[in-house]
């Protein structure tokens, strides 16, 4: 069987759709969510209970669906974040509105009790739930916070029928969907070698793997597209985001990472074999997500002479107006980007002089109206500050504060967790 990634995270373009159902691919797989998307849909379904659902579900579903009717290639999305009812709700919606009478689109969810005054919970699900949604004929597959791995994990148990128990198989599913759930990364998106042979955003393709029932894959891409399927590039991808290679931990299988073999068959095509797994953990993981107080931020770049002197004066200053106007600051954060902006010295300063210096200071507050009271002390740099003031940056992803959340884990055993699955005929 073979699938194809659509999607690698919230705000990915989804144009990345029609070169991944144009792959020849039984499914599509698309990754919206992280910690920190999770906790701003939060945020949205707090303002708003209709909300907090990927805000691209509808522009995303406008272009598979039409693919799904006519060519029968599924998909298979986490955009519910947390509320997947509403998402449900959205795409049945859009797939009447079109006219594709007959799709059935599936829901996964779980019911978890949200703390009082927490802004949401949620739990990360393994695979069994789509895979129930699959065997109920889904065409489309909505779900919250099935875990990125298992997304691509539950079609490929569907098709080859594996067992829940067969761990050195649903481990290969894991290694399967580790390496496609990042979107292009395993082809060449990132990649720490010669980047500017394999990047060109005129002609992206989206990585594919091809799953045989013995758990071994091969990732290719689609001919004439951009990027590099290699083993370095796959090597790259299997180890991202892992802390123990050794035990790589998902809600289905702990999967041994360290065991598995990589081998460059082909141009573009990289099997993959050798993976071992072990019982899954005895508990699933959740995440509480509470308001954690707001930011703001400002990025002042200055020109040569003296750029990295002006950017540090002005932000000591800075703090120095709102200590003496009592503002109650509970924390600060300095970067220099073009003398330390990445984590150390790049630039000795006492030899040269860089020609340019963008300062960025960040604050935290425990209310917004503070937040903004720092922002406004900006302004005074403008007239008032030294020479060489390039531009003056106050947003942070179109708006001048950010509401904070802080996520805190727990764990739960499966059998304390209820998945519920529906599927909606068109």
């Amino acid at each position: 069987m073979r699938l194809a990634s659509g999607q690698g995270a919230l705000g990915e373009s989804p144009d990345l759709l029609v070169p991944a159902f144009g792959a020849a691919v039984d499914y599509v797989v698309c990754d919206s969510l992280a910690e920190s998307t999770t906790s701003t849909l939060a945020i949205d379904r707090r303002r708003d209970e209709a909300l907090g659902y990927a805000p691209d579900l509808a522009a995303r579903l406008s272009i598979a669906l039409p693919f799904v009717a006519e060519q029968g290639t599924r998909l298979i999305t986490n955009a519910g974040g947390v509320n997947p009812v509403a998402a449900h709700q959205l795409a049945v919606a859009a797939a009447r509105d079109a006219g594709f009478r007959g799709l059935r689109i599936g829901l996964v969810c779980a019911e978890t009790e949200r703390p009082p005054d927490a802004l949401g919970c949620e739990v990360y699900l393994g695979a069994e739930g789509v895979v129930r949604a699959l065997a109920d004929g889904a065409d489309v597959v909505i779900t919250g916070r099935v875990a990125d791995a298992a997304l691509f994990l539950a079609p490929i148990v569907f098709e080859h029928g594996w067992s829940w128990t067969d761990w050195d198989r649903l481990a290969a599913g894991v290694v399967v969907g580790h390496l496609l759930e990042c979107s292009n990364q395993v082809a060449g998106g990132n990649y720490s070698g010669d980047w500017w042979n394999t990047v060109d955003l005129t002609r992206v393709g989206m990585p594919v793997a091809e799953v045989a029932a013995d758990g071994s894959a091969v990732i290719t891409k689609s001919a004439g597209t951009s990027g590099r399927v290699s083993f370095d590039t796959v090597r790259e991808q299997l180890l991202y985001e892992v802390h123990d290679p050794s035990a790589y931990v998902t809600p289905d299988v702990v999967a041994a990472f360290d065991a598995v073999v990589l081998e460059q068959i082909g141009a573009d095509r990289v099997r993959v074999t050798g993976a071992r797994g072990a019982p899954r953990p005895a508990t699933l993981k959740g995440l509480v997500f509470e308001h954690g107080g707001w930011a703001g931020e400002c990025a002042l770049t200055y020109a040569w002479p003296d750029a990295a002197a002006k950017g540090r004066h002005v932000l000591r200053n800075l703090r120095a107006v709102a200590a003496e106007r009592k503002l109650p600051v509970l924390e600060w954060y300095e970067e220099l980007f073009g003398v330390d902006g990445f984590g150390g010295p790049t630039v000795d300063v006492a030899v040269g002089d860089p020609p340019e210096v963008t300062a960025r200071l960040a604050w935290r507050t425990a209310d917004a109206e503070t937040a903004q009271s720092v922002l406004q002390l900006v302004g005074l740099v403008a007239l008032s500050g030294p020479p060489g003031l390039q531009g003056i940056g106050r947003s942070r992803k179109g708006h001048p504060l950010s509401e904070l959340v802080t996520l805190t884990p727990f764990f739960l055993d499966h059998d304390a967790v209820e998945v519920h699955v529906h599927v909606e005929e068109v």
